[in-house]
């Protein structure tokens, strides 16, 4: 961490785990001892981030650029879905569900102040924050389940993209070191979180029927990170334009990015499957390691339960 970097940490209470079921007669897969902790990060605002951040190559760039540009909204409608959810759930979930959107909130400043410096060096990002906004104005109207449908569709996807980001370092390899700290300590949180709304969903749709749930879930999941993913793309192509990129020659390296070297989506697209499978739970890959292993610079910031 840049010695200049203001860091604030707030250790939320440890949650009692020991009733890993939802109150609903349907089994959950997280980990009975796991605790959701808050780490409110403050990074140096008055770092200068150099414009092509991540190894000098705008096509990383871009690509991270594009994916930060879309959160603070996208969060935000996470915020408001579980918060029609709280008052309806077991104590124990409605503890992790405060948690997890305070850890939320503290992603969506950092973002902001992240996605300032963006423009700064003179990037139009609004236009991907619009987009969002018009993505998510279709779920006006719509039951609250679909809205926590397409929550655990994006929470999956960020949790995986978290997953690589800890579990590989060359994906953040030659990345200016202050913008790789809010990628790695938004990542830890995403990971550590990352049941928290499937928790939710099995006890809001704890009266359908098992084939319902699952036909719900899966084309909502498929739809959205479509949706989603194309949206990710459309918009780092439009910033590579901005660099002065061609459309074709953005296009072609974008996707040999992604999907050749280092190729984190052909490596994610089994992992992506898997929400589309009978018995999907966020923690049937327990990835806890990640969050605290030895190598991380956010180890300290978990702290011992007292």
């Amino acid at each position: 961490m840049n010695k200049q970097t203001s860091i604030d940490l707030e250790r939320s209470e440890p949650l009692d785990k020991s009733a890993s079921k939802p109150a609903t007669g349907i089994s959950s897969s997280t980990p009975e001892e796991h605790a959701l902790i808050v780490r409110n990060r403050r990074f140096d605002r008055e770092h200068k981030t150099p414009r092509w951040w991540h190894s000098g190559d705008p096509v990383a760039t871009a690509w991270y650029n594009s994916v930060s540009a879309s959160l603070p909204r996208g969060e935000a409608f996470f915020i408001d879905t579980m918060r029609m959810f709280r008052d309806d759930v077991p104590e124990d979930i409605a503890r992790e569900m405060k948690v997890f959107i305070t850890q939320e909130i503290n992603h969506t400043r950092e973002h902001v102040a992240f996605n300032r410096l963006v423009s700064d060096h003179g990037y139009n990002v609004e236009s991907i924050d619009q987009g969002i906004q018009a993505m998510l104005e279709l779920t006006e109207g719509r039951p609250k389940e679909f809205n926590l449908a397409i929550t655990i569709a994006l929470e999956h996807f960020a949790a995986m993209i978290s997953h690589h980001l800890l579990a590989d370092p060359r994906y953040l390899a030659g990345a200016d070191q202050e913008a790789a700290d809010i990628w790695r300590w938004h990542a830890t949180e995403e990971i550590e979180h990352k049941g928290i709304t499937y928790d939710v969903w099995l006890h809001a749709t704890k009266d359908w029927s098992r084939w319902k749930r699952y036909r719900v879930k899966t084309l909502i999941a498929m739809l959205i990170t479509k949706k989603y993913f194309g949206n990710r793309i459309r918009d780092a192509i439009g910033l590579l334009e901005q660099d002065g990129f061609s459309r074709r020659k953005a296009k072609w390296k974008l996707y040999a990015f992604l999907w050749w070297k280092p190729g984190m989506m052909r490596r994610m697209f089994w992992e992506w499957s898997k929400i589309l499978m009978p018995g999907y739970h966020p923690w049937n890959l327990d990835d806890r390691a990640l969050i605290n292993k030895p190598d991380s610079p956010y180890a300290d910031a978990a702290l011992p339960a007292e």
